[in-house]
């Protein structure tokens, strides 16, 4: 089957993963879509398995407060390096782990990393970080996060 650049466009829009990956997982999913997409979190779990033992030196601290001011949480997103730290991407996945914590109110970054995504809740919390790391080629993860209530 003939993968277009139109069908390789949209998945990479999907999923923000590169266009050689894309290609690929389309053309072993004979141009099905939510099977590349399948094919794609695969890879994303078998990188984030191959990158568990890296050494996490930088990453950012993300807030939410409510709008009540009643309740607020602080959460911290790891990573190796400031260049991914500072990464569009990274970014917002702090900020969309910090909705989904006060959101959903896990107890544990285990907890949270079950739960199903907010924003997405065909995808777990933990595949949403496996799909960071698999865009930017370094391990990320949740590592604390506190929550405050009045």
């Amino acid at each position: 089957m003939n993968i277009t650049a139109e069908q390789i466009k949209e998945l990479r829009d999907a999923t923000g993963i590169s266009v050689m990956q894309c290609k690929k997982a389309l053309e072993e999913s004979n141009g099905d879509m939510e099977q590349a997409k399948v094919a794609l979190q695969a890879i994303a779990a078998t990188q984030a398995e191959k990158k568990a033992d890296r050494t996490l030196g930088a990453g950012i601290i993300s807030s939410y407060i409510h709008a009540n001011k009643k309740m607020g949480l602080l959460v911290q997103v790891l990573c190796e390096t400031d260049f991914v730290s500072a990464n569009e991407e990274f970014v917002a996945l702090a900020n969309q782990v910090a909705l989904h914590i006060g959101a959903m109110d896990p107890q544990t970054v285990e907890e949270l990393l079950e739960q199903p995504f907010l924003l997405n809740p065909e995808l777990t919390v933990k595949q949403v970080v496996d799909n960071v790391t698999q865009k930017t080629g370094e391990r990320v993860e949740i590592a604390k996060f506190v929550k405050y209530t009045i």
